[in-house]
């Protein structure tokens, strides 16, 4: 027996003592999706409470299991019974809570999520398998797995949970096996170019080279993304082991772990990961007795949306600005420091121990065989559920949005896809399975896996203006095409969210946003038109309104709407009148409202806070004639 061995034994017993405790557990979700809805503060009045009630409780911290929108999340485990999570956590709930369950030993199912149940007991139907919530039931969780469930900072639980089982697999059958069955696999970047990893372990491997390296791309920048932050922060032992494995493929001896600063928790929990694996000699010299020797380093990038492009984050680690290089030669090749590396995203990297452990053909049970496994992603904007979601690739957009997410309160609009260097979709999108190629073929991308759903209060034109603006700021300015070219598109996009636009400006946006796509020297410039692209594909008639006849349909654009009340819809409640910060809406009690345009500073609170969706935007009323456009035109 190893030290390993020994080490997961030991780890075995503590788990156990833990699910079998004789007092009771409880776990406070303390990612930053969970920090950021008040978990410190919920800590807290937990330790508060204990002390003062002179209780034996021991606390778990662990990471988000991804119903974000219903954090802070506390699970409580009493002796002999299931782990219950409450969600939505307040000061007053959580008394109620602590004093039902600590005090007279009952949960409360009024306030529960779910319970973890190995099988629920009959003596406890009213708190459903928290795996039966809406949000969970759809998902297949693979490199999701542990977040939300171990603590992150314990070797010992994640060694209770298979850790290290496939490292210690890839030693025993070798590096070759090991390839062969990433290859076998299927699986491609999840990073969003979906590049076949074997490909890229195979020729950096192939090199003769004596030293190589090893990058995981942690540099996620992308607006509504959170997929490898929450991974980081959730389950840090199953990157590094899966980091782990691929150095000793490629015949890595040194790692970096680029991940931006603004990450400062995730940054926190992997260096509390790396100290612990070198403790006990998971990193270091002669790991396992088996001549392999590696060693980390965390390397924090300093927010440049650019260094996520492979050739930009090794001249960032090298100290040098990070811009794009051309290729070839591939990092592959020739990356850091001129030597031979391979660059994987997170959660490509943090899949990979699953596969090893359980074997390709179990993997392609998942997903499709084009598209094979699963893919996290981040549900952000206008859903109900907003979380971090994992799914077999192939899952239709209607699934994701409207079964697992919830659906929107307004009427559903859109769904950008990829991030800012993505694409907007639209409802004719929905049944849209998700994957590298049917997203690529609509004009968008998957990129890492961030997901903003838009409802109808969302103006299509912003939102391109938006993105757009964001790609162009984070340019690194090497290449004219992305330089100039974003430049000149964000100022006609100017032009027209304020009313100033004309025909010709939608045959400009399309010219540029061609130039730039096969021009422009990274893939930052090549796909930054496509939010501009989509739209104009997909919703051209509200360019149209915006242009023809100077109106944003969404009320967003401001000097491009009024606001009327809808008398058949009002109910004369005098909300409206009461949030109203210049007096412009009038109106009896019970009796229909309306607003003085002249007064209205377009604020939109009268909107926010109306239940009956009584107040629309309107078209400014107008009498100049404004040329007309091709409705024909697109992309």
């Amino acid at each position: 027996m190893n030290n390993l061995d020994l080490l997961r034994n030991i780890s075995d017993q503590e788990w156990n003592n833990l699910q079998n405790s004789p007092s009771p557990v409880i776990y406070i979700g303390t990612a930053t999706c969970g920090k950021a809805a008040g978990a410190d503060q919920v800590l807290s009045t937990i330790q508060q409470y204990l002390t003062s009630h002179n209780k034996e409780v021991r606390i778990i911290e662990v990471g988000c299991v991804g119903l974000c929108y219903l954090e802070p999340i506390v699970d409580i485990q009493l002796p002999g019974s299931a782990r219950v999570s409450y969600g939505n956590i307040t000061g007053e709930r959580l008394m109620k809570i602590l004093t039902a369950t600590l005090e007279n030993n009952i949960h409360l199912p009024q306030y529960a999520i779910g319970a973890f149940y190995d099988t629920p007991p009959d003596d406890q139907p009213k708190i459903p398998d928290i795996w039966q919530h809406p949000m969970l039931k759809p998902q297949t969780r693979i490199v999701l797995r542990n977040c939300g469930i171990i603590d992150p900072h314990q070797l010992s639980h994640y060694l209770a949970k298979d850790g290290f089982l496939a490292f210690e697999k890839a030693l025993q059958i070798g590096a070759d096996e090991i390839l062969n069955e990433i290859k076998k696999s299927g699986l491609r970047g999840r990073g969003g170019a979906g590049f076949p990893t074997y490909k890229k372990w195979e020729i950096c491997r192939c090199m003769p080279d004596q030293e190589k390296y090893f990058i995981i791309n942690g540099d996620e920048g992308d607006p509504g993304a959170f997929m490898n932050r929450s991974l980081l922060e959730g389950d840090p032992f199953a990157v590094l082991e899966g980091m782990l494995i691929s150095a000793y493929v490629i015949g890595a001896n040194k790692g970096y772990i680029y991940i931006r600063a603004e990450y400062p928790l995730a940054i926190k929990r992997l260096n509390n990961a790396i100290q612990r694996l070198k403790q006990v000699g998971l990193i270091g010299e002669n790991i396992l007795d088996s001549g392999f020797n590696f060693n980390v380093t965390i390397y924090e990038g300093a927010g440049a949306f650019v260094c996520g492009e492979e050739t930009a984050l090794i001249a960032s680690i090298e100290g040098k600005r990070g811009m794009p290089r051309p290729r070839p030669p591939f990092p592959a090749v020739c990356g850091l420091f001129g030597k031979p590396t391979v660059i994987n995203n997170v959660e490509t990297v943090g899949t990979i121990p699953n596969i090893i452990r359980n074997g390709s053909s179990w993997y392609l049970n998942y997903g499709n065989p084009e598209n094979p496994g699963t893919k996290t992603f981040s549900l952000a904007g206008k859903v109900k559920r907003t979380g971090l979601i994992e799914v077999p690739l192939g899952t239709s957009l209607r699934t994701i949005i409207f079964d697992i997410g919830g659906g929107t309160q307004k009427p559903f609009k859109a769904v950008q896809t990829g991030g800012p260097s993505g694409g907007c979709l639209s409802e004719q999108h929905l049944d849209l399975p998700v994957g590298y190629e049917s997203l690529r073929s609509a004009g968008s991308i998957m990129g890492s896996g961030g997901l903003i759903v838009l409802d109808n209060e969302t103006c299509i034109v912003d939102l391109a203006h938006y993105f757009l603006k964001f790609t162009q700021k984070e340019s690194c300015g090497k290449c004219a095409p992305c330089r100039l070219g974003t430049t000149h598109m964000v100022h006609i996009l100017d032009r027209i969210k304020t009313g100033a636009g004309t025909p010709t400006d939608i045959d400009n946006l399309v010219q540029l946003s061609d130039t730039i796509q096969k021009t422009s020297l990274c893939g930052l410039g090549q796909t930054a038109p496509n939010p501009v692209g989509t739209t104009i594909n997909y919703f051209y008639q509200e360019y149209f309104q915006h242009i023809e006849n100077h109106f944003c349909p969404a009320g967003v654009c401001g000097g491009l709407f009024d606001l009327k009340i809808i008398a058949e819809k009002c109910s004369g409640c005098r909300v409206c009148v009461t949030v109203c910060p210049v007096g412009a809406i009038q109106g009896e009690r019970r009796r229909p409202h309306l607003i003085e345009n002249d007064l209205c500073t377009h604020c939109k609170a009268c909107v926010n806070v109306c239940r009956f969706d009584a107040i629309i935007p309107i078209p400014v009323p107008t009498s100049s004639p404004t040329a007309s456009i091709n409705l024909s035109k697109s992309l």
